[in-house]
């Protein structure tokens, strides 16, 4: 599903140049539950953001379902972005002034997709992420944990190939967290959605069928664990 090739990542402050990532291979297989963990600064969000076409690396490639992303303009990572992946924020990045259905169906809007297929598959999935009847309230009436769990419907409307998922119970209390990353693993095993996650959360590394550990921009480890 994923590929990366000997990626490296640099970025210039002032004079300095910061090695982000330093040659750094990966292949993640369709269906897989991953967490790239490490510490603050050891590039897990770097890379994230690389497999999910939000940056550019500088040397090196990444492929998405064996399309090389380097050879892509503006337009075609837009597009890509739109049909393969879903995206979950630490900070849910919600729109404040749309209620969940909207925030949730929006995504759809933008592929095309008719209005009663629109309002099927948004009830649908609002009601598998634990949110009946809640379709009509704003962000701010929800709970952290409720605006999480609109924020991975709305990745999940796509149905797209891989759910990218940045630091997803760094603003929830542990309690809430687990019921986010049981969510989470539930719709792994019953879609076959690849969900990677960057974290330094060991609650999420737990949880996590494979666990790649990041330190200075280098894979210090690949674990993988039984199911």
């Amino acid at each position: 599903m994923i590929r990366v090739e000997k990626v490296t990542k640099d970025y210039t402050v002032g004079q300095t140049v910061v090695h982000a990532l330093r040659g750094v291979s990966l292949a993640i297989e369709k269906g897989e539950f991953l967490s790239i963990a490490g510490p603050s600064g050891s590039g897990k969000t770097t890379l994230l953001n690389l497999i999910g076409c939000l940056d550019k690396a500088t040397t090196g490639e990444i492929y998405i379902a064996e399309e090389a992303v380097s050879s892509k303009n503006k337009k075609e990572l837009a597009l890509l972005r739109r049909k393969r992946l879903g995206f979950v924020f630490q900070s849910f990045n919600l729109i404040p002034v749309l209620n969940a259905y909207e925030n949730v169906s929006f995504a759809l809007s933008l592929l095309g997709i008719n209005g009663s297929e629109i309002r099927e598959r948004t009830y649908g999935i609002l009601a598998e992420v634990g949110l009946k009847d809640m379709e009509t309230r704003l962000p701010g009436e929800l709970s952290g944990g409720q605006q999480q769990r609109v924020a991975v419907a709305r990745a999940l409307i796509k149905e797209p190939d891989v759910v990218l998922a940045d630091e997803p119970t760094a603003n929830l209390d542990s309690d809430t967290g687990r019921e986010i990353l049981n969510l989470m693993a539930a719709l792994n095993e019953k879609h076959g959605t690849t969900f990677v996650f960057s974290t330094h959360d060991r609650m999420v590394m737990d949880f996590a069928q494979r666990l790649v550990k990041l330190h200075d921009g280098e894979i210090t480890g690949d674990e993988r664990r039984e199911s």
